[in-house]
């Protein structure tokens, strides 16, 4: 079930709230306790205790101290920064277009070093030929977008792929051998991507995987999601595009990630299921 921003972001305090009330307990203190070693008045605790007022870093980082609890401080200062963040609708996303929202995250993409995606549907961003980006694009444009600048976000999109070929940079991508079917566009525009995709999983700096349709599970496909180094995770969901910062969560998309890769099809394998695709839409 998914919730609104503003309930996803109280969601996200009160979770904060209770992981500090716990840590409070587990130090043998009392509230009132806690406030004198901190010099705060106890109506502070209490309120930060119920989720009615959001700690700064500083107020996190002298509970955790108060409580000898030094080391859950960097994970809570990370889920603090991510609460505001986190949870952003379509609608406010691509509300002036799909150009300025393709734009927005230009920058994560040029400052990260090491890039895993995992794709269930659709032949992931960094890897599409313009004209099946266009396709993709088109869909969404119809489906919530009432401006028409699909052309130019397909533009942006082609530029962002530069980082493939740019620096020290590390990919690997994962899809499901569905999305090597899924009847997104022209017979053409198919064969043309899944051609790009034999090519570009070539380059020495790229991992191409497929896991087969009938492979043995030991996970279930999840939603498709990206993740940017070891510092954040972004996750597409149906109504909203989900930021994850905290590094024991982004550690669980890591893992996620190990995991279905350990299921993929590599070299001649990948070819071959790449191959077949093709031949289908002959």
């Amino acid at each position: 079930m998914e919730v609104s921003s503003s309930s996803s972001a109280q969601a996200a305090r009160q979770v904060l709230a209770d992981r500090l009330r716990e840590i409070c307990r587990d130090a043998g203190l009392e509230g009132k306790q806690l406030a004198s070693v901190c010099g705060w008045h106890p109506s502070k605790v209490s309120r930060i205790a119920t989720a009615k007022t959001s700690p700064s870093a500083d107020d996190i980082l002298a509970w955790c101290q108060a409580c000898s609890a030094e080391d859950q401080a960097e994970d809570l200062i990370a889920s603090l920064r991510a609460v505001e963040g986190m949870w952003l609708q379509w609608h406010r996303m691509e509300r002036t277009g799909l150009r300025r929202a393709q734009e927005a995250v230009l920058p994560l993409y040029e400052r990260t070093r090491w890039f895993r995606n995992y794709s269930p549907n659709f032949i992931p961003g960094l890897l599409q030929t313009s004209g099946y980006t266009e396709d993709v694009l088109r869909a969404v444009q119809r489906r919530r977008v009432p401006i028409d600048d699909v052309a130019d976000a397909v533009a942006v999109r082609m530029e962002r792929q530069c980082v493939l070929h740019e620096g020290q940079r590390r990919f690997a991508f994962i899809v499901e051998e569905s999305a090597l079917r899924n009847g997104l566009g022209s017979t053409e525009t198919q064969i043309e991507q899944l051609e790009h995709l034999l090519t570009v999983g070539s380059l020495p700096n790229v991992s191409v995987g497929v896991i087969p349709a009938k492979v043995d599970r030991t996970r279930m496909p999840v939603e498709g999601f990206m993740i940017f180094d070891k510092v954040q995770a972004n996750v597409e969901l149906v109504s909203g595009y989900l930021t994850v910062t905290q590094p024991s969560e982004v550690a669980m998309y890591a893992d996620a990630f190990s995991t279905m890769a350990g299921m993929a099809v590599y070299g001649p394998k990948l070819r071959a299921l790449i191959t077949a695709a093709m031949g289908s839409l002959g």
